[in-house]
């Protein structure tokens, strides 16, 4: 069952033009990632789509309501974390839950109950009295993620959930997104770390208000960067760039760090890459490896269509 399905949305500021023509569905129990980089479109469509901004043109139904027509009756239906912490630091866990649960209709018993449920759900055994701005980033984060599901909303939309918390943090929060989806729980999720979008079940990607990219992780790498890749690692791999850039047999070579990304055709192998690299140009190591979304993204960004 469809839970969120987009139609041609689009919204202009003045002459600027921030999210063009963007379509696509999210089934129930997904977790559907969003990528792309600041400014290119991601979060303004989030906001379309909890019902905060109205769009210019297009719409979106959310569990079956236009945001367009009706804003709050998808804001009912719709659990929201912020890129930004939307929480009060000077007040405690347990305020800040008992505060939004209010907000979102949730009162007396049933409240009490929802607040003890979703602490267990999110780990925070123990913090209910604490001051929410003298926790931990990660810890901060499990807070909003229980806010937003104080309603019990069958869709939540995660706008840079784990921005600046430890990849530890980050590890518990994306077992809690796995956790909600397979209860259910349609997740729509923003993210820069693009190792993380490799948990979600289909990636879009938007580029310059465009959705210019949408499949599964390993059906964009098949569709934008087809062919072999290869990892060369060493203290100066990056002085075999120029070289491997002019063989014929090299569609694209990227920098990773101290190591380089060798694209190649379906022919190639892997003693024939080793056989292109100088043994005098620091090269440690050579394998063959599966691309990833991070190969995906530089090919999207930079060629905008396939």
């Amino acid at each position: 069952m469809k839970t969120i399905v987009v139609e041609r949305l689009r919204r202009t500021f003045g002459t600027f033009v921030a999210v063009d023509d963007v379509s696509f569905e999210v089934e129930q129990g997904e977790i559907f990632g969003f990528l792309g980089a600041n400014g290119a479109g991601k979060t303004t469509t989030i906001r379309m789509i909890i019902g905060a901004l109205p769009p210019t043109s297009g719409d979106a139904t959310v569990a079956g309501f236009s945001v367009a027509r009706e804003p709050r009756e998808v804001k009912r239906r719709v659990g929201y974390v912020s890129q930004r912490f939307s929480l009060y630091p000077d007040l405690t866990v347990r305020q800040n839950l008992s505060f939004f649960g209010g907000a979102y209709g949730v009162w007396g018993k049933a409240l009490d109950d929802r607040i003890e449920q979703v602490v267990s759900e999110v780990d925070l055994q123990g913090r209910l009295d604490e001051l929410t701005g003298e926790l931990p980033g990660g810890i901060r984060q499990r807070v909003a993620l229980g806010a937003a599901l104080l309603h019990a909303p069958p869709i939540v939309l995660l706008d840079e959930p784990t921005a600046g918390v430890d990849p530890r943090s980050r590890r518990r929060f994306w077992d809690l997104i796995r956790t909600l989806a397979a209860a259910g729980t349609t997740v729509l999720v923003t993210t820069h770390h693009l190792d993380e979008a490799e948990h979600c079940a289909r990636v879009g990607l938007m580029v310059e208000g465009r959705l210019v990219a949408l499949d599964t992780p390993a059906g964009l790498a098949r569709t934008w960067v087809p062919g072999r890749m290869f990892r060369v690692e060493g203290t100066a791999a990056h002085r075999a760039i120029p070289s491997l850039r002019a063989r014929r047999e090299v569609v694209e070579v990227e920098p990773f760090g101290a190591t380089l990304h060798v694209r190649t055709g379906e022919e190639t192998d892997l003693d024939e890459v080793r056989s292109w690299l100088d043994p005098d140009a620091g090269v440690a190591r050579v394998m063959q490896i599966r691309p990833s979304l991070e190969d995906v993204f530089l090919a999207v960004a930079g060629r905008g269509d396939p």
